[in-house]
């Protein structure tokens, strides 16, 4: 999808996502369609009716910052949801990203996860591939995979695939409407971000064709940038868990992402933690693990999610 259809699509569900009342405005009988009339959304932004119907329609593409301003406030966009029209409203900002050679994480990033054996940690990509994971992270949220997968792109998981597509994935976690929408949103952004990106249409398409549900969230155009929170598992070795996570993003340009858990202090959670670790500490270590769990770079080939 190109950009142009994006931001006609995003405006168009922001739009019906508005009531008359919702902005101050008198709601008059039944209305054919939900939301705002278009006139109605122009009128809110200063602009004429004529002009935001091009937006809506991908006809034009030079939008000043004051009308796109203007639109996010009539829209009542959050901070991210603003930051997204922007990306799309100005598709000459975006980053062009085409097929290009395998991604992998860097050696300091690699270093650090190793370090953190009692935490947790998944080195995502930008398109939320799994490029890397210490121990007790792999036993955490994926330990029914190999855990070397994640070192070569024909077998390393993704974690939005797994969340529609595995089934184990979609046990582990108690909320997952509540964690499938952050993923859609968060894959929103990235989209928002990007041009061009064949890769990414790819995952979306593929995922549209096989998840009805991710096909429904992805048409709503959910936005958030997830840096923390909690979330909410039942994990089938240690039982039920709520952890809280943080992101951590590299000062470089590669889009990769630094996911952690952690656990309140004397809390069942923590407990279960410490078990995991102890756990992960009993499994001999095979030729392509070393102590921290940590793949020493060889190919192990299997199906890829």
């Amino acid at each position: 999808m190109s950009k142009q259809n994006e931001l006609g699509e995003f405006l168009r569900v922001r739009r019906a996502a508005l009531q008359p009342e919702d902005v101050g405005l008198l709601n008059y009988g039944i209305r054919r369609v939900p939301g705002l009339r278009r006139e109605e959304l122009a009128m809110l932004a200063g602009v004429s009716n004529t002009y935001y119907t091009r937006l809506e329609q991908g006809l034009s593409s030079n939008a000043s910052e004051a009308v796109i301003d203007a639109i996010a406030r009539a829209l009542n966009l959050n901070t991210d949801e603003r930051a997204h029209l922007f990306n799309l409203a100005k598709p000459g900002k975006a980053k062009r990203r085409t097929l290009s050679k395998p991604d992998k994480v860097r050696a300091g990033t690699l270093r650090l996860i190793k370090s953190m054996s009692g935490t947790p940690a998944v080195v995502l990509g930008r398109r939320s591939e799994v490029l890397a994971w210490n121990q007790i992270g792999h036993r955490l949220v994926a330990g029914h995979l190999d855990f070397a997968s994640p070192e070569t792109p024909s077998t390393r998981p993704n974690m939005t695939k797994l969340l529609f597509l595995d089934q184990h994935t979609r046990e582990l976690y108690t909320r997952w409407r509540e964690e499938a929408t952050r993923a859609v949103a968060s894959l929103r952004l990235v989209a928002g971000r990007t041009a061009d990106d064949q890769e990414l249409a790819s995952l979306v398409g593929e995922l549209s064709m096989k998840s009805a549900e991710f096909a429904g969230l992805w048409a709503k155009h959910p936005v958030e940038n997830c840096m923390s929170g909690l979330k909410y598992m039942h994990h089938p070795e240690v039982g039920d868990l709520a952890l809280n996570f943080e992101v951590l993003t590299p000062p470089d340009e590669s889009g990769h992402r630094i996911l952690m858990y952690t656990a309140d202090s004397g809390t069942p959670a923590a407990e279960a933690l410490h078990l995991l670790a102890v756990l992960g500490l009993s499994v001999p270590v095979t030729e392509c693990q070393d102590q921290a769990g940590l793949c020493c770079g060889c190919e192990t080939q299997q199906e890829s999610l």
